[in-house]
């Protein structure tokens, strides 16, 4: 009997979705090859449109959403997740730009956490401890299409098998990353695992957005809701101190709409300090597991509008802080600080090491599941 160890389905998915105009009602998927890799691996692409224009672009390398079309309040479309144009400069130039990230993703202290009495080791590639991962995670292996479907509903999903000891994690883990879109600008992502022995698990998708247009500028004009009365606050390696702080009176209060960049330059605060900015797990209000609201985003000038609703305890908002100018994304377009933002639905960081944390702990017989719906719409002037 399949059983849901963190984030149990209990909502149907979306329903009837959109049509691209022939034939009526059906959303289109379309599977063709993206690049070659150096050692000559094949990376295709999915894309998924509809009858309004959306378009969401998957390629295989990194199971990773690699452009989003989203049209503003006149209907003109735009890309709106910074990415690369080509496969190559995902793995030389990493920057987890749209990428599945896994078997953990965000970070574990030390690389270190023990299960079963047992004591295992990861890498520890940021800083003193192990993020997304590590160099060698999710996002830089070739995931394999299982199937895609036109529709009522465009599909492409995705599997990867990551073999006992991988990366340092116990158990022979099957991933898969199912990418779904309908008529009414709803994507759906969701995330799914199995093992064959005690483990860990965390994943997600890592896209930076962008509401004006990737590439565009930064992103401090954008307003952000995120319905979370809580946050976890970090020490200086941006590892969680306690179970969970209230946002009240605090920069980390998005419980209305606010810009972004109304405080994220207030020195007096110590935690902005840590992050260079917002590089923090936020706790989602409601029950986890359960589908819900978690985040709204806004940007006035283009009228486009992200509602996200998660089944994970957590997202993870981090305002682009350490893009430095260094890679140039699609288009040659230079990416600086904030010029995009992530909201991650996740398990919190550091999870195998705390009690008081939602568990990440994924035993054989069990099924693990992130989903998440961005849904997309246009406010008038």
């Amino acid at each position: 009997m399949e059983v849901t160890n963190l984030h149990a389905e209990r909502e149907p998915r979306s329903g009837m979705i959109s049509n691209l105009g022939t034939p009526a009602s059906v959303v289109i998927a379309e599977r063709a090859p993206f690049g070659v890799l150096a050692d000559g691996r094949l990376v295709e692409r999915v894309t998924l449109g509809n009858g309004r224009g959306t378009r969401a672009t998957i390629i295989t390398l990194g199971a990773t959403l690699q452009a989003l079309h989203v049209g503003d309040r006149a209907g003109e479309l735009a890309d709106i997740v910074l990415g690369y144009d080509t496969a190559a400069e995902y793995l030389a130039q990493p920057q987890y730009f749209g990428v599945t990230v896994g078997r953990y993703a965000n970070r574990i202290a030390g690389g270190r956490f023990t299960l079963d009495g047992r004591a295992y080791q990861l890498e520890t590639n940021h800083g003193p401890n192990h993020l997304h991962g590590g160099t060698a995670g999710f996002d830089t292996r070739i995931w394999t299409i299982r199937s895609v479907e036109s529709g009522s509903e465009a599909r492409v999903v995705m599997d990867y098998a990551s073999a006992d000891g991988e990366g340092g994690y116990p158990g022979a883990l099957t991933a898969t990353a199912t990418y779904t879109l309908n008529e009414a600008d709803e994507l759906t992502i969701e995330h799914r695992a199995t093992t064959d022995a005690p483990t860990i698990v965390n994943i997600t998708n890592h896209s930076f957005f962008n509401l004006a247009g990737a590439g565009s500028g930064d992103v401090m004009d954008h307003r952000l809701t995120l319905n979370a009365a809580a946050y976890t606050p970090v020490d200086d390696t941006l590892i969680p101190t306690v179970a969970r702080a209230s946002v009240a009176g605090t920069p980390f209060d998005f419980r209305e709409s606010t810009p972004i960049g109304a405080r994220i330059r207030d020195g007096g605060d110590a935690q902005l300090r840590i992050g260079r900015g917002y590089d923090h797990n936020f706790v989602i209000d409601g029950e986890y597991g359960a589908l819900r609201p978690a985040a709204r985003l806004e940007h006035p000038g283009s009228g486009r509008v992200m509602d996200l609703l998660v089944t994970a305890p957590g997202v993870q908002f981090y305002s682009g802080n350490f893009l430095d100018g260094a890679v140039a994304g699609k288009g040659g377009r230079i990416y600086r600080q904030g010029d995009g933002l992530c909201l991650e639905p996740q398990t919190f960081p550091d999870a195998p090491n705390r009690a008081d944390f939602p568990t990440a702990r994924l035993d054989p017989g069990q099924v693990y599941s992130n989903r998440m719906v961005l849904r997309f719409s246009a406010a008038p002037n």
